[in-house]
């Protein structure tokens, strides 16, 4: 049985000032030594429609992160929460996940990124990944119809999308189509009969999130259709 995170509460310093984080640590196995590996940042889906660091699929994401060892951090953009700000567009937002990611780095100079979002959130960790370099990039129903990525360079890496084809929030065959112009090609996972949220379907979002992190894993093969969706 898996032990629970240790939790950290703290306030990084982002360009709209201080931004809400919550950093959960895996408790490491005795005798396990090394630096970690990899750390994790994880973005919320949209500021204005009650979208925090709390959401269930954010959190969902950041523990299938974690269960492969990798410390992982949720934060509130700019003007959610204890964050400071106002919601800026994606704009800002990017640039508050970038602060996020470089606090990361500071902290464990050695690690490398994982670096996923939801919804909106997918959206901005898809802009924030060309300046940001992430090892892999997961992206849970991406809103790429409420933010514009189309000037954003694809990324050489190998990353994820998962989407729900009952997802009226930010429908599959908008995201899906997107997607199929990319060179190279995500990987994508789509959820039969999933909506937005994932209602019901949690523990099969986590199950695609650990499937295409397993080390074994091809590195940007496209996954079976068949589940998801977005905001």
């Amino acid at each position: 049985m898996l032990k629970p995170p240790r939790a950290e509460r703290l306030a990084i310093g982002g360009p709209a000032g201080e931004l809400e984080a919550l950093i959960e640590t895996p408790v490491r196995q005795e005798g396990a030594a090394g630096p970690v590996r990899a750390f994790a940042v994880v973005c919320h889906p949209h500021p204005l429609y009650g979208g925090t660091l709390d959401n269930k699929v954010v959190y969902t994401v950041a523990r299938a992160f974690e269960q492969l060892g990798a410390p992982a951090i949720r934060f509130n953009f700019r003007g959610v929460g204890r964050s400071t700000g106002s919601y800026d567009e994606g704009r800002g937002e990017t640039e508050d996940a970038l602060a996020v990611i470089a606090y990361g780095r500071q902290r464990w100079p050695q690690a490398a990124l994982w670096l996923g979002g939801f919804s909106f959130g997918g959206a901005v960790a898809y802009l924030a990944a060309a300046q940001a370099q992430p090892e892999r990039l997961v992206l849970v129903a991406p809103g790429v119809t409420k933010i514009d990525v189309t000037h954003a360079p694809v990324p050489h890496i190998p990353w994820l999308i998962v989407q729900g084809d009952a997802d009226d929030v930010v429908p599959q065959q908008f995201v899906l189509g997107w997607a199929a112009q990319l060179v190279p090609p995500p990987a994508i996972r789509v959820l039969e009969g999933a909506g937005h949220f994932f209602h019901g379907r949690i523990a099969e979002l986590r199950d695609a999130v650990l499937q295409f992190m397993a080390p074994e894993a091809p590195p940007v093969a496209r996954g079976g259709q068949g589940e998801a969706r977005n905001r």
